[in-house]
């Protein structure tokens, strides 16, 4: 049997390639992690944690008015970009650091280069410029790719004048007038952290609706609480040009509008990070969107090949990274075949007000078992009622009418990605529509209402029909 340098290669040290480097250590297997950028991927150093913290740091401008709504006298309060800058950076580099040592302490190689694959058996790390430690070809029984994805950066005239999120986490200065281009995950979270720190934010989306892929009702609650919370909404409208002046950025679009800022950000989306890894020199193919085409297991059409994450496009998120690679090492070095199942996962928006799904819009359960109930409820969360504030939230559940199975759970509202991951466990586990109504509710809370729906939602286009 030929031998290897290692029995794993891991490309990528973000969060499925460093699950299943350290699971594939742990069993006593040889294993090397090569990292071109920092250890803990996207999510940890310029994604869902640095992100977060800035929806934090933004909501504490509408938690000021919420104290004064509460009878608190407070002092002028102010922002301080740079600070608050230094306090993430040092917290993800102490998180970063957890992902070096946890992985260390499981008997993993780490090589800081980028890293190229050579043959199905064989990967060259290249350096970091000014390093040559971790230089040179190694030899693996079984490489597993997990580099995730990359922002993608539109091509029309002056689009070098915008930035990504890649670029957001890092800008000298807080700028005065932002521009958000696109209607995802991305584009509603910056828009939301921009204008809760006091930026003048218009989002321009090129579609009839933000969120696509969410359930109608919650695309267009959204919008209108964005209103709600002072960033301008545009819709139908996509880039024509950016032109750099003297007193900011004019960006054209193909309707004739135009819009100043200071700041452009792109948030159209991320493409599979495929780029200089040298997959066709193994012969690993790619689906039609770019990414790596994986079965259930996650194997690529190269024995001895496999990849996770973001970088096959199936479901782009942190846990579902996690999960595959955990799945990889179960099967690859426990001797237990294991699959993730990618049905019925729950996902959040940390827009403001934040989203929780799981399971089914009403679209997609009327195209998969034609008659569907649907219960939903808009009101003014108690907190809010108090101080006369008008931010009202949307829980919404769809149900099969064959069955009474809830297919989906949709809230829009304060902690909805907490109270989501809750109801994904029932949803997941088949729970009806009665079985919920026997759970008795939490009073005084938001999440109540989920149990306390009895009639149902008819829009008013098709009432009495």
């Amino acid at each position: 049997m030929a031998e290897y340098d290692f029995d794993l290669f891991v490309i990528g040290a973000g969060s499925g390639g460093v699950r299943a480097a350290r699971l594939a250590a742990l069993s006593g297997a040889k294993v090397a992690v090569a990292e071109e950028y920092r250890v803990g991927g996207t999510c940890v150093v310029r994604g869902c944690v640095p992100k977060k913290f800035m929806v934090y740091a933004s909501e504490v401008s509408s938690q000021l008015k919420t104290a004064k709504g509460y009878g608190w006298t407070i002092g002028e309060a102010s922002f301080d970009w740079k600070t608050f800058l230094h306090d993430k950076d040092v917290e993800i580099a102490r998180l970063s650091g957890i992902y070096v040592t946890n992985l260390r302490k499981a008997g993993a190689h780490l090589l800081h280069g980028k890293a190229r694959i050579i043959d199905a058996h064989t990967v060259e790390v290249l350096p970091k410029e000014g390093s040559e430690g971790d230089a040179g070809r190694y030899t693996a029984r079984r490489i597993l790719v997990a580099t995730g994805g990359r922002p993608v950066r539109p091509a029309f005239e002056g689009a070098e004048h915008g930035i990504t999120s890649d670029e957001a986490f890092h800008l000298p200065t807080l700028p005065k007038r932002v521009l958000v281009v696109g209607g995802g995950y991305i584009a509603v979270e910056f828009a939301g952290i921009y204008a809760g720190l006091g930026v003048e934010t218009t989002l321009c989306y090129r579609g009839s609706n933000i969120l696509r892929g969410f359930d109608d009702d919650v695309r267009a609650h959204l919008a209108d609480e964005m209103e709600k919370r002072g960033v301008k909404v545009v819709l139908g409208c996509s880039h024509k040009s950016i032109e750099k002046t003297e007193t900011g950025l004019v960006s054209t679009f193909n309707n004739a509008l135009t819009f100043e800022s200071d700041v452009v950000l792109f948030a159209t989306g991320r493409d599979p990070y495929v780029e200089g890894l040298g997959l066709e020199n193994a012969g690993v193919k790619l689906n039609e969107k770019g990414a790596i085409a994986v079965d259930a297991h996650s194997r690529t059409n190269v024995d001895s090949i496999w990849a996770v994450g973001d970088v096959t496009d199936r479901i782009n998120l942190t846990p579902v990274a996690i999960r595959e690679g955990a799945a990889f090492a179960q099967t690859e070095f426990y001797g237990n075949p294991t699959s993730f199942d990618h049905d019925l996962v729950a996902s959040a928006v940390f827009s403001q007000p934040p989203i929780g799904a799981v399971g089914m819009s009403e679209a997609e359960a009327r195209h998969a078992f034609g008659k569907v109930d649907v219960y939903r409820s808009v009101f003014r969360p108690m907190k809010v009622t108090f101080y006369g504030g008008q931010e009202r939230a949307l829980i919404k559940l769809v149900v099969r009418q064959d069955n009474d199975q809830v297919v989906g759970v949709h809230v829009v509202g304060p902690d909805a990605p907490e109270i989501i991951q809750m109801a994904a466990i029932a949803v997941k586990m088949g729970v009806t529509k009665p079985q919920w109504d026997s759970t008795c509710a939490v009073h005084p809370t938001l999440a109540e209402e989920l149990v306390t729906m009895r009639e149902k939602y008819v829009p008013a286009e098709v009432g009495g029909v």
